[in-house]
Parts: structure tokens; C-alpha cells; sequence
């Protein structure tokens, strides 16, 4: 990865024009190709940008360019689209360059699985009483995430996201349907569960009968917060 701090101005030429002018920048030239403009506030956010497929070629300033105190020119092209990124580099202040190596990724704490298996182990969550069937339950479209029996032997199907929306509703209802016609199961209630539930998931979710369960992670975890979970 290449930094470079350098008053520069910058023009994005192709399916919208875009124009910077003159200020100290940061430029940020990554492996992929990818080049990156930023300024010293707006958070993560590059103020311009081009990703890859791109490539950086530099290129002598014009004449004109050369005299109004140009020193340095960088095309970054996509090879795609044809967009171009110009920077037009007066003065450098920082030019240095670090290999990073291969990073492992963003692991990311409060996932699916993570959510899962806490609420396996807390099925009283989902119904006082309830003790837990199966993780994982098989069904001809795909497992469901947890079968729970409720303090009656009623079952219990339910689907676990991070963040609810209508699609997830959809696809309990869709367990829900294959579940149902199992007689040792039947009739069989449906909990969608998530972080967060968009108001359109809750409508449908509500409207057939499933009943919406807000998990907090942390509280689950064991850190105390107090937010309410069912609704």
C-alpha cells in the first residue's frame, strides 16, 4: 500500500464528472489498484475513489499544467467502465510505501451462529418452559435454526437473524408450511428472532401468526442492559 500526502486536485471523468480543487490530501494506493482520496475529516468515507479493475499509470504534465506548479500527474482508469480518476499533484509532503501482508479478515462478534447457540442454550427466552428439540432441524428446503418445545409439547420453529427483514420472514413461513404437515410436529408456531426487526418484517411477520423476538446479544452474553426482548 502506497500513502501519499500531497496538495493536489482531482477530477473524476466518465458516467458523472466530478471535480476537486486544490487542497492537501491523502492518496491511497492499494494492491488491488484501487486508489483512494481522502481528507482529514468525513470519517471513512474518501471524498473520490476508484476501485478495481483499475490501473495507475503517471503521466508528465502539460505545459500549462507545468507552469501553474504541476509536478506530478496519476491516471487511474477502470478497465471495465473507462472512468477515469486525474489527480494533479503540486507538492508532495509524504510518500511511503508498506506491504501488509494477507489479512484474515473482519471476524465479527454477535453472527448468526454466535446467536444461535446462545439461544439454544436460553430457549426459555423464547417460551418459559421450553426445552430445546434440535439445532439445525432438517426440512426439504434447508434446516431451520432451532425446533423448541414449549412447557405443553407444543413445537416451536424458529429462525434466527442479525437484522430481520421480510425475507427472512419468508422463509419461516416456508419452514413453517413443510413442518406443519409432519403429524408429530403439527401444529407448529414460528418465532423469528434478530438484533433488530425492520417494522415491515414485524407487519407480515404478525399478520401470519409468527410472533417477533429481539435478542439482545449482550445480555445474553451476560452483560446486563435492561432493553426488552419480546414483543
Amino acid at each position: 500500500m502506497r500513502l501519499v500526502i500531497a496538495r493536489c486536485s482531482v477530477d473524476y471523468s466518465g458516467r458523472l464528472n466530478a471535480h476537486l480543487p486544490l487542497a492537501t490530501r491523502l492518496l491511497v494506493h492499494k494492491g488491488d489498484g484501487s486508489l483512494l482520496v481522502h481528507s482529514d475529516g468525513g470519517s471513512y468515507k474518501p471524498l473520490n475513489w476508484m476501485s478495481p479493475p483499475c490501473t495507475l499509470v503517471t503521466e508528465e504534465p502539460g505545459e500549462e499544467e507545468a507552469s501553474a506548479g504541476v509536478v506530478d500527474v496519476w491516471r487511474v482508469t477502470h478497465k471495465k467502465t473507462g472512468d477515469a480518476l486525474r489527480v494533479q499533484i503540486y507538492e508532495v509532503l509524504h510518500d511511503s510505501a508498506h506491504e501488509l501482508g494477507v489479512d484474515p479478515g473482519l471476524q465479527k462478534d454477535g453472527v448468526e451462529d454466535d446467536l444461535q447457540r446462545l439461544l439454544a442454550e436460553q430457549v426459555s427466552l423464547v417460551s418459559e418452559g421450553a426445552t430445546l428439540v434440535r439445532r439445525e432441524y432438517p426440512t426439504a428446503i434447508g434446516p431451520v435454526d432451532l425446533l423448541v418445545r414449549d412447557a405443553d409439547g407444543a413445537a416451536i420453529a424458529v429462525e434466527i437473524k442479525r437484522r430481520g427483514d421480510i425475507d427472512g420472514v419468508e422463509q419461516l413461513t416456508r419452514y413453517l408450511e413443510l413442518l406443519g404437515r409432519d403429524p408429530h410436529l403439527a401444529p407448529v408456531q414460528g418465532v423469528f428472532a434478530a438484533q433488530e426487526i425492520k417494522p415491515q418484517a414485524r407487519v407480515l411477520a404478525e399478520d401470519r401468526g409468527i410472533r417477533c423476538l429481539v435478542l439482545d446479544y449482550d445480555e445474553m452474553k451476560g452483560i446486563e442492559s435492561g432493553v426488552p426482548r419480546l414483543f
